[in-house]
């Protein structure tokens, strides 16, 4: 049997910067909504499943049609979120990680990261990074940076500044989109291993693949997906579709 590819998307309810986010609405749509009829674009794509742990969440993707299951509410990352509902899907054999807060990203971003796990026989995970100039973000710790080698493979993400420029001028800087693509049993794995002394360190969980020898392919992308974190963020979505 070919093994089907899922995208699927972690949706919660409580935020602490937003609550709510996924059932707030644009141009009558929920934010979700937006999010789930991306995904549908897609091409390769078999299914796409809304995660959530929130009743008022899953009676609205009801509503409008999508997929959706219910998951426990003692996950702490979407990993283990999209894991819950993956484990129940042995059909499903590539996963793809996308944020419910991520209405404009492009479908061919999207493609990226599928082609990044499905295609590198190599790749455990795939993502996404963007070519940063402004030192205002370089230097952001909110913003996580990541160097890689000459065959596209992570080498480490960070919230500091990587790498140490000591000769100014010799290298890029790259700054991680976070999206991503999983082989099923890379996703079982990682999700199953305890968090890792860098993870907790930088609250990366992407740290604890890496620090355990998976493979993470990276793909550069020229454009930067704005997510909704605030209210000012839904506020310029908003107008944007609105007008």
């Amino acid at each position: 049997m070919e093994k089907q590819t899922a995208i699927i998307i972690p949706a919660r309810y409580g935020s602490s910067r937003l609550e709510g986010k996924p059932l707030l609405k644009a141009k009558n749509k929920y934010i979700i909504q937006w999010v789930w009829e991306k995904a549908g674009k897609c091409k390769n794509i078999d299914r796409v499943i809304v995660a959530t742990d929130d009743e008022r969440i899953f009676n609205a993707c009801k509503e409008f049609g999508a997929e959706v299951e219910m998951t426990l509410k003692t996950h702490k990352s979407g990993s283990d979120r999209i894991a819950e509902v993956a484990s129940r899907h042995p059909e499903i054999g590539y996963i793809i990680n996308l944020q419910g807060d991520e209405p404009l990203i492009e479908e061919d971003n999207i493609e990226l990261v599928r082609k990044g796990v499905v295609e590198d026989s190599g790749a455990d995970i795939s993502t996404l990074v963007r070519l940063i100039e402004d030192e205002n973000e370089i230097n952001n710790p909110n913003l996580v940076k990541c160097v890689f080698d000459k065959n596209n493979y992570a080498m480490y993400f960070s919230r500091s500044k990587i790498p140490f420029e000591r000769n100014i001028g010799k290298c890029n800087f790259y700054g991680h989109l976070g999206i991503y693509g999983y082989k099923r049993e890379a996703l079982f794995k990682m999700t199953s291993l305890p968090q890792t002394s860098y993870e907790m360190a930088e609250s990366l969980e992407q740290l604890r693949a890496l620090q355990n020898g998976m493979k993470i392919k990276i793909a550069i992308v020229n454009n930067v997906p704005v997510g909704i974190d605030t209210i000012e963020d839904f506020e310029k979505f908003k107008s944007l579709v609105e007008s």
